[in-house]
């Protein structure tokens, strides 16, 4: 144990010397790749793509040793994207904040990763390292492949003799012939639990890649999900797991169908958002906030009416123009919405913006519930006609009930 912990020292001393430079093709065996300036801050506005080759034959095994970009649930600011391939590939994933995911393999001996930051947030960006593997070795970071038969099976690694591995990413690319969709049903189904499916989790989407704008339900627990059918001839199955807790995993199977069976995708049950209003657009402006500044009715009045409703903390507070600008580490959630909700391990926080920077008060420090609405990209808006009151863990009780609420 001492000689493989002194190994490890002497690999990140070496990488500590190392200068990482924004992008470069990269040719070989293994090595390491790592955002500019890497383990000092990346810099803003930069786009740098890394072009990895690895012998003929091969396929290029990715694992991200450190991870550290600008969080947000939809990765739309600072972001690393993994493609098979170097033109036209398939898009692996996209990666931010500090959740690291499983091996990423390849389906040929190319792979393409790109690195893109906004303005703003910045974090110490990331590390890589790459490895040449046979195409199609089965085994504990090994999974996932193109699927083009008329029925089949897919499952997690080591099933059913023990749970899956830790720290896998695992991705199924069906493709049916054009005049035809895809049924997807699962026979068994153990993936760890948790109420928004943040650590390990299956994803279906429409078409051939990762794209959330097409995702038709994410999935954990210990229930299958019902069957689900797609929209037309390409489903992407993705399966990721985190670092520590493992269950049994999974065993699902496919077949083609024709393209006038019905096609109703039925969303999942374990984490299917709250059904919400199209958002609001609010702005501040002097008529609103001159109005008198007095809360009006309860938590249930309001419930319905509201795009979001949470439980919170306030982290930052800072004033711009008319306005109040807030960060809220999230107590707890009773409904989404279209909120964007930064995931940071088992932290939760989101942005709001009290349009009217006293109307409603808050002071950084407290706790509060807040219900409004959300914007187009998905921050909160507070307005004078919104809810929002002080929040004591007396009142959890009282405020869980608002989840069952009927609207």
């Amino acid at each position: 144990r001492g000689g493989g912990a002194l190994c490890w020292y002497l690999f990140f001393f070496l990488l500590s010397r190392q200068t990482f430079t924004c992008g470069g093709n990269i040719t070989g065996q293994s090595g390491v790749i790592g955002s500019q300036g890497y383990p000092g801050v990346y810099p803003p506005n930069t786009k740098c793509v890394w072009r990895i080759t690895v012998p003929e034959g091969k396929v290029v095994v990715l694992s991200f040793r450190f991870l550290d970009l600008e969080s947000d649930n939809l990765c739309r600011y600072d972001y690393v994207d993994v493609y098979s391939g170097h033109a036209n590939g398939q898009r692996l994933g996209r990666f931010c904040g500090t959740f690291r995911p499983g091996a990423l393999v390849s389906t040929s001996n190319k792979m393409l990763v790109q690195m893109v930051s906004d303005a703003n947030t910045a974090g110490n960006g990331f590390l890589a390292v790459y490895s040449a593997a046979n195409p199609n070795e089965r085994g504990d970071q090994y999974c996932g492949g193109r699927l083009m038969k008329p029925s089949g099976t897919f499952k997690t690694p080591n099933w059913p003799e023990k749970d899956y591995p830790a720290g896998v990413t695992c991705s199924w690319h069906i493709v049916a012939p054009k005049n035809q969709i895809i049924e997807v049903k699962f026979e068994k189904f153990d993936v760890e639990r948790d109420n928004y499916c943040r650590y390990d989790y299956v994803a279906i989407f429409n078409g051939g890649e990762i794209n959330d704008a097409k995702r038709i339900g994410k999935y954990c627990g210990d229930s299958p999900p019902a069957p689900v059918f797609s929209e037309g001839n390409q489903l992407f199955i993705q399966f990721l797991s985190d670092l520590s807790l493992t269950a049994d995993g999974f065993i699902g199977h496919y077949k083609f169908r024709p393209k006038k069976f019905p096609s109703t995708t039925i969303p999942p049950t374990t984490t299917a958002p709250p059904t919400t209003t199209r958002p609001i657009p609010l702005k501040y402006s002097a008529a609103l906030c001159q109005q008198k500044c007095k809360r009006k009715g309860t938590p249930e009045s309001h419930y319905c009416s509201s795009n979001f409703v949470i439980t919170g903390t306030v982290i930052t507070a800072v004033t711009r123009g008319g306005s109040m600008y807030a960060t809220i580490s999230i107590i707890n959630v009773y409904k989404e919405g279209n909120l964007a909700i930064q995931q940071a391990g088992k932290t939760m926080s989101t942005k709001i913006v009290i349009l009217c920077k006293k109307c409603p008060y808050i002071r950084r420090g407290l706790n509060y519930i807040f219900m409004g609405q959300a914007d187009e990209e998905g921050r909160g808006m507070i307005a004078p006609q919104h809810f929002i009151m002080a929040f004591k863990s007396k009142n959890q009780r009282a405020f869980n009930m608002l989840k069952n609420k009927r609207c």
